[in-house]
């Protein structure tokens, strides 16, 4: 059974993690998000934790980011059971950055798209394949 919650677990609050991603993670972009990942061994049960960041320097406006990162949070809660699929194939933990670089706010259907496109990018990722190993 698959759960649509998004607990505190699952939220990427190590600033060591997220220096390490920056620093020597993966990264793609695919519109209206950057999205940078590193396999990383996590104090979580959960196969990913991710963070979501909206610019201030896109955005001055708190009000504005804060709607941008509740509907990426949205979208990414409804989409995650095809990440964490991913994850367990592979039995790993990822820690994931998704960050809103578009320059203006787009909807949730838009961001809901995009995030069908991470997906994909991902489950093409040679590095997520499913390695039968003997």
């Amino acid at each position: 059974m698959v759960s649509y919650t998004f607990q505190k677990d699952e939220k990427l609050c190590s600033q060591k993690v997220i220096g390490e991603i920056f620093l020597s993670g993966t990264s793609f972009l695919c519109y209206p998000f950057k999205v940078v990942w590193k396999f990383e061994s996590l104090p979580s049960v959960f196969p990913i934790q991710v963070m979501f960041s909206v610019p201030k320097r896109l955005f001055k406006r708190a009000h504005d980011r804060n709607l941008l990162k509740r509907r990426m949070r949205e979208v990414y809660r409804v989409k995650k059971d095809q990440l964490y699929h991913l994850a367990a194939v592979n039995r790993k933990q990822i820690a994931l950055i998704l960050v809103y670089i578009a320059k203006e706010e787009l909807e949730f259907i838009q961001l809901d798209e995009a995030m069908d496109k991470v997906i994909r990018r991902f489950q093409k990722n040679p590095e997520l394949q499913n390695k039968n190993e003997t």
